[in-house]
């Protein structure tokens, strides 16, 4: 499984020159192109993805056989959520041991030949990391508990003792993202109330301390493990929370988690966190063919965003003040620009993203009030081609290209999100965009898994109509729109990477329309955000369109929620 670097470093010389498409050759091998810069990132949720064995959970064979759909789709990466051993008590962000694969999930050997089967077909891997936490079932956390006060491996997570006369209160006052105190009180070995430990989300996951240098010690290990393997590059799970502030200092306030997003924190976003990542950066850098990584970084602003991907840090941060921005023409326009703003200084590429498997699918999240399934399939599809034709990198999630609403009725008793069984956390509701793939038929689980099986989480009866079967060879489908946008992204000079947009004024309220330039061609996109079809002079030659609509004597009606492609 660690052998296969010859391959890799093949990878390294012919896939950033290469269509990853055809196969043909395209720039130098000598000049390195940044992927990354203009790559579209598909986010793959495994549980969720494709079931080889019909036990109902998604796995890595899976995937594995689903590759040449994503081929296909005109991705260029595939980004895989944990898949580590663990007791899924956070859907596998709990890791118990960052070197073996779960067994629901597969084997090292069934990873390895995902990554093999991956290179072969152009497509890069990216894995999840998960470094501010563990498992409570993780060796390390194990010993710490059965060897009591005085363990050395206590020091490599946060034990402190109590407040109060029998040391009965917590350390301090931070709350649980997943609602209740953020901390929780061991037993010792004698059975006597010990110390507490911290863990910002469940119980089952116990914080580091970063500050133990075992911790940093070990994760070098843990990314040279999975780089030697293979992959491509890695996304950080809570990349700002490594470091906590020193002393663990009382916030003086509840609600902690209205705050999130909003200031630095003493537990999030701390300076700290930057040394840590140039470290891994010398890493990253050691390995032919341009390996990555990605900051899941919730921070207050846009720049603060910008820290952790400066040259000698990160290579992307997600851009969460976008996916967070409601669909309105002034506010997108101003977070546009201060995401390119932002980034240009550090010479990074913005990220865009409408959806992934922390949030309610963007189809229903940008829906209108009482909007029924027809008007929101029509945002959807605007705001998805919206994003595909900013500059930069974009990061679609699985199901997105098919039209997938959030499932908003799924029972109490299926539910396995932590936070729906902890009070005043989040909202507890991140399962109903995780429910399985369709992929066929017309009855459950859509070729999800093998005939007669059943699927973890229960797919709508109206998802039949939207399976890849379905859609496959519609023109008017979802699907083919995002095969179709994700062509013309890549054929394009004037799509995909880049800094700025030139705003088109000029047009009605409510329309957005934007100019981008090469010296090989010029793109523009028009977007209708207002509250009525707008008639507007065509701007160039039509080239996608989300909705239907035709240029007729020079002028096109722009339907109400559409975004249209044009060539100048």
């Amino acid at each position: 499984m660690t052998q296969h670097l010859a391959d890799l470093a093949r990878l390294a010389v012919d896939a950033p020159a290469r269509d990853t498409r055809t196969g043909a050759a395209a720039e130098p091998a000598s000049k390195p192109r940044g992927w990354w810069r203009d790559a579209v990132i598909y986010q793959v949720y495994p549980r969720s993805f494709a079931d080889s064995n019909g036990d109902g959970m998604g796995d890595l064979p899976g995937i594995r056989s689903r590759l040449p759909y994503l081929r296909d789709l005109g991705v260029d990466a595939v980004w895989l959520s944990p898949f580590y051993a663990s007791p899924q008590a956070d859907a596998g962000y709990d890791v118990a041991d960052y070197r073996a694969i779960d067994p629901m999930f597969g084997t090292l050997h069934d990873a390895d030949a995902l990554i093999r089967d991956a290179h072969g077909l152009g497509l890069r891997i990216i894995v999840d990391l998960v470094p501010n936490h563990s498992s409570d079932q993780h060796e390390w956390f194990k010993r710490a508990l059965r060897e009591g006060p005085g363990s050395a491996l206590r020091e490599r997570y946060h034990f402190r003792a109590g407040k109060g006369e029998n040391g009965e209160l917590p350390p301090n006052d931070w709350e649980s993202i997943f609602g209740g105190p953020a901390w929780t009180r061991s037993e010792n070995p004698d059975g006597t109330p010990g110390d507490w430990y911290l863990h910002l989300f469940a119980p089952e996951q116990p914080d580091f301390n970063w500050e133990n240098p075992a911790v940093a010690d070990e994760f070098r290990s843990i990314l040279r493990f999975w780089l030697d393997m293979g992959v491509d590059g890695f996304r950080i799970d809570v990349a700002h929370g490594l470091v906590k502030e020193t002393g663990l200092p009382d916030m003086g306030s509840h609600d902690q988690l209205k705050l999130l997003g909003n200031d630095v924190l003493p537990f999030f976003d701390q300076d700290g966190v930057h040394e840590i990542y140039r470290t891994w950066r010398q890493i990253l850098d050691e390995y032919p063919g341009e390996r990555i990584a990605v900051a899941e970084a919730w921070t207050p602003t846009v720049a603060r965003t910008a820290n952790y991907v400066r040259a000698d840090e990160l290579h992307q941060a997600f851009n969460f003040q976008y996916l967070n921005t409601p669909w309105d023409a002034a506010e997108l326009r101003g977070v546009i620009d201060l995401s390119l703003d932002a980034m240009r200084p550090v010479d990074a590429p913005t990220t865009w993203v409408l959806s992934n498997h922390d949030v309610v699918r963007h189809v229903t999240r940008l829906a209108s009030e009482g909007a029924d399934a027809e008007a929101a399939q029509r945002r959807g599809r605007a705001a998805s081609l919206l994003m595909l034709a900013l500059p930069g990198s974009a990061y679609v999630y699985q199901g997105e290209e098919l039209g997938l609403p959030e499932v908003t009725d799924l029972p109490d008793e299926v539910r396995q999100d932590p936070a729906f069984f902890r009070a005043a956390g989040q909202d507890g509701f991140r399962d109903g965009c995780r429910v399985p793939l369709p992929w066929s038929g017309t009855e459950a689980p859509y070729g999800f898994g093998p005939d007669g099986a059943s699927s973890w989480l229960p797919q709508p009866a109206e998802w039949a109509a939207l399976s890849v079967e379905a859609q496959t060879g519609d023109p008017a489908s979802t699907l083919e729109l995002y095969r179709s946008a994700l062509a013309i992204r890549r054929e394009h000079p004037a799509l995909g990477a880049g800094e700025s947009v030139t705003w088109l004024d000029g047009f009605p309220e409510g329309v957005l329309a934007f100019r981008r330039d090469s010296a090989d061609g010029s793109f523009v996109c028009t977007v209708n955000l207002a509250a009525e079809p707008v008639r507007i002079p065509a701007p160039g030659r039509l080239l996608l369109a989300s909705s239907e609509t035709a240029v007729v004597d020079g002028e096109i009606v722009l339907p109400l929620d559409s975004t249209v492609w044009w060539a100048v």
